[in-house]
């Protein structure tokens, strides 16, 4: 919505200038100054019609589903939605300006101004979507998704969803119904579990989402329904339409095949966009700013110990994505083949490692752990999407495997250089209280918690508290 208010300014600012330009500079330069763009027209008016036209621009594209998400709807029908709007609303403005009694404003402005609105609206959407297909080919932004039933309907949409790869979706397998017989129609390893274990199964594999293919009696849909809304799961269904369960809500096309969703978990999709801003312009002006800290830093490490510079680390961070995590090297150079040894000397719990006077620690280790200083190539991290400013740790490989259905919440997220447990559970190190800080930050995350966090970060960071 954002975007389409924005399209429309630029627009009316060409569609000014161009009449600025055939009209006079000067004389435009000279209307401008007396408070107005067009004689005799005063800019209260002049921006009351703009608001107008915004709001009313906005309101039918989101009648049409404009603002829906992307993959529902393929290029050419929202392209045609979209010229639908941009029409709807001109007209609505050419009706306001004829009981306005309003013939001052130029008609060429109002033509231009609808013509480069629509170009401009159908292009953005455009280049958007062939941004997202990039992300989805890559395996980024997609949502996993679980298919119930083993018939052919399950095989037919899993076909399509692993083909259509645009649609933004992850198979993550299939979940046996009781008395169906699957034989030689799938890989044992697609299927991963039966409806007894769907959402323990769900909880393990990060599904977003669960397709039921298959008929089945309607207290047990209702059953899982429930269980959806507990877990915050999103389910569909492929119509059979149970008994009128699904005759009220509206049918959703996944490429060919018709699907009713039941439940959708709650998003906080803007909240999300502004944290995506945030951690960007975050990290940028600190990546500007830390770079002569950086610069002495790199200097030091070389000249203290042989090795490179950085150590990058495999993370595991939010679905189980595998990425490089970057740090500056803190330890000598082997230090991962002696970790085994010290295994002994552990302080924490089975799950999380910790030796407070570690061996493989460099001198000049110590004081960049101790003011965190070895965590600033992480703002690349944080640059490239796969961590935030605040969030939940990213934990070792080993460690997850450790995990139990419960502890797997804390990868629902994107991870965070600081989060909750840096700055507040440090005088307990138990893994258990490491995750109930984790499930406190996700469960009542906002903007105003992060910024809470990121100024006691500071505060930790300059005592020099750090591991």
């Amino acid at each position: 919505m954002a975007a389409d208010a924005l399209t429309v300014l630029c627009a009316v600012v060409v569609a000014t200038l161009y009449r600025m330009d055939t009209g006079g500079v000067v004389n435009g330069a000279r209307e401008f100054l007396h408070g107005t763009l067009i004689h005799r027209q005063s800019m209260g008016g002049l921006l009351a019609l703009l608001c107008g036209f915004v709001i009313s621009l906005i309101a039918i594209s989101r009648r049409l589903q404009l603002y829906s998400p992307t993959h529902m709807a393929g290029y050419l029908h929202e392209q045609r939605l979209s010229v639908q709007a941009c029409l709807s609303a001109g007209l609505l403005l050419s009706g306001a300006l004829y009981l306005l009694h309003d013939g001052i404003i130029p008609r060429a402005i109002v033509l231009i101004t609808l013509i480069i609105v629509t170009v401009a609206l159908s292009v953005r959407r455009l280049v958007y979507r062939m941004l997202l297909y990039r992300r989805f080919a890559r395996g980024v932004d997609t949502r996993n998704v679980l298919i119930v039933g083993t018939g052919p309907e399950a095989m037919a949409l899993r076909h399509q969803l692993s083909r259509t790869r645009y649609l933004g979706y992850t198979f993550k397998g299939f979940v046996e119904l009781p008395g169906s017989d699957s034989s030689g129609q799938f890989a044992s390893s697609e299927v991963v579990g039966t409806l007894d274990t769907l959402f323990v199964e769900a909880r393990k594999l990060f599904v977003d989402e669960i397709f039921f293919t298959s008929p089945y009696e309607r207290e047990i849909v209702h059953s899982v329904l429930e269980q959806a809304r507990t877990h915050k799961v999103d389910l569909r269904l492929v119509p059979d339409l149970y008994d009128g369960m699904a005759w009220s809500n509206p049918i959703e096309f996944i490429g060919q095949f018709p699907t009713i969703p039941l439940h959708r978990g709650q998003m906080h999709e803007v909240g999300f966009i502004l944290k995506r801003i945030f951690d960007i312009l975050f990290s940028s002006a600190a990546l500007i700013v830390l770079s002569p800290v950086m610069l002495a830093v790199a200097i030091a490490i070389k000249l203290d110990s042989p090795g490179p510079v950085f150590y990058a680390s495999e993370r595991i961070g939010k679905k189980g994505r595998v990425f490089s995590c970057l740090k500056f090297r803190t330890m000598v150079r082997n230090a991962e083949a002696r970790r085994a040894e010290l295994m002994h000397m552990n302080e924490r719990d089975e799950v999380l490692f910790k030796v407070a006077n570690d061996p493989r620690i460099t001198r000049l280790g110590r004081f960049l752990r101790r003011y965190s200083l070895d965590e600033l190539p992480q703002f690349f991290n944080v640059l490239g999407g796969d961590m935030s400013i605040v969030g939940p740790r990213p934990p070792i490989a080993s460690e997850v495997k450790k995990y139990s259905l419960n502890h797997l919440r804390r990868l629902d997220v994107t991870p965070g250089i600081t989060g909750l447990w840096q700055v507040q559970g440090r005088t307990n190190p138990s893994f258990n209280s490491y995750v109930s800080m984790d499930v406190t930050y996700i469960e009542n995350w906002s903007i105003w918690l992060d910024m809470k966090i990121i100024l006691r970060t500071i505060g930790v960071v300059l005592a020099g508290t750090g591991s």
